[in-house]
């Protein structure tokens, strides 16, 4: 009986394999499977296949990229070439590159903080093709080329400091849907931005001038802020006798500043340090500041303890005790610090030699002479330059 079930079982199993075999080649010769072995084919390539299809993506960027081959690095070039790219078809083939061509050479051209540029590469992606459908598509990134593309977009603006405003959101909206990543970048930069835009208590102009000397004015302000009684002078080396260079001088110094000046000793050195750097914007301004050795902090007074009921004052009659202190710590200006006292700042027109003026008086420095005297408020100081 053992055996007879045995080998019930064992027909049983043979069919069941035989079944299952038939079953699986019959499914590997439908349409779905050989597209799929075809795909996979399709993506395993030869050498000589490989290099020509790198000889046609050179061939493809080498045709994008004559569209910015213009030498007139303008605006209305950078347009031209846009409306050039959108009137060639309907389809637009190969918009992505397009657009990288264009974020690559924006800079160049100076439109890098053109808000109205940006949409415009933006709108030539296609409207309602890439929208995803489910929410598998969302979250695996539904078109994954052109919204990697979207975003980099967005990445150069937040990078150059340019804001997007709702005319973006509704060119993304119906590029790639409400639910896409790039709608997701959007709305991190919309919540940050305005944040970051005014934080900063210098405002400046959202582009900076290229003139060298309304940045030095602009530095020099921005370094006074420190004590609003500082004031800015501008002179020209050329009212100064026996100057070498004619060039501008911005020069900023505060009341403060000049008494710090006046009393300071004729015997004691006074250094010019620079250029340092400062940044506004994307422009850099050097300057140089006129500084004197820290002066010895003086002793903190006693500390007395509050809590202490056994030495109480006698204040009924409005006189001293014999122990108590009475003497009065000069209070220390912002100017001083702890490696050395700021007497003055100052940018200028040229940085082979260091000019600048301070209030009624000029100090010139020339670095072939070393070391020399410094002439300040009529009063000859030694300098020393470091």
């Amino acid at each position: 009986m053992a055996s007879t079930s045995s080998l019930l079982w064992g027909r049983a199993s043979s069919k069941f394999a035989l079944q299952y075999v038939w079953n699986v080649s019959r499914r590997l010769q439908s349409p779905v499977f050989s597209n799929t072995f075809q795909c996979r084919r399709r993506i395993t390539t030869t050498p000589l296949q490989a290099a020509r299809k790198e000889h046609n993506e050179e061939k493809t960027s080498l045709t994008i990229q004559g569209y910015f081959a213009s030498k007139d690095r303008s605006k209305e070039t950078f347009l031209t070439a846009c409306d050039v790219f959108r009137d060639k078809g309907p389809h637009l083939r190969g918009h992505v590159e397009f657009i990288y061509a264009a974020l690559k050479n924006m800079e160049d051209f100076g439109v890098h903080k053109d808000l109205e540029l940006y949409k415009k590469l933006l709108n030539l992606m296609p409207k309602g093709k890439m929208i995803p459908q489910n929410m598998f598509q969302v979250e695996f990134m539904h078109y994954p080329k052109q919204q990697q593309c979207a975003i980099d977009c967005l990445e150069q603006m937040e990078t150059h400091g340019v804001m997007p405003d709702t005319e973006m959101e509704q060119i993304l909206l119906n590029a790639f849907g409400k639910y896409s990543h790039p709608i997701r970048k959007y709305g991190r930069m919309m919540y940050w931005m305005p944040k970051f835009k005014n934080a900063s208590p210098w405002l400046l102009p959202d582009i900076a001038p290229n003139d060298a000397f309304e940045l030095a004015k602009l530095a020099v302000a921005r370094m006074c802020t420190v004590d609003p009684a500082s004031t800015l002078s501008v002179f020209e080396t050329k009212d100064v006798e026996d100057a070498i260079e004619d060039t501008w001088i911005v020069s900023g110094q505060s009341l403060v500043q000049q008494d710090l000046l006046n009393k300071h000793s004729p015997d004691e050195p006074i250094k010019v340090e620079g250029p340092f750097r400062i940044f506004l914007r994307d422009k850099c301004v050097g300057y140089f500041i006129l500084r004197a050795e820290a002066k010895p902090r003086p002793p903190p007074l006693k500390r007395q303890e509050i809590d202490d009921v056994g030495d109480l004052k006698f204040w009924f009659t409005g006189e001293m005790q014999p122990d108590e202190e009475v003497a009065v710590s000069h209070p220390i200006s912002v100017h001083e610090q702890e490696d050395g006292t700021i007497l003055a700042i100052c940018a200028t027109g040229t940085s082979g030699r260091i000019h600048s003026c301070l209030g009624s008086g000029c100090w010139r420095i020339q670095t072939q002479t070393w070391p020399t005297y410094l002439y300040c408020l009529h009063k000859p100081v030694l300098l020393e330059i470091s």
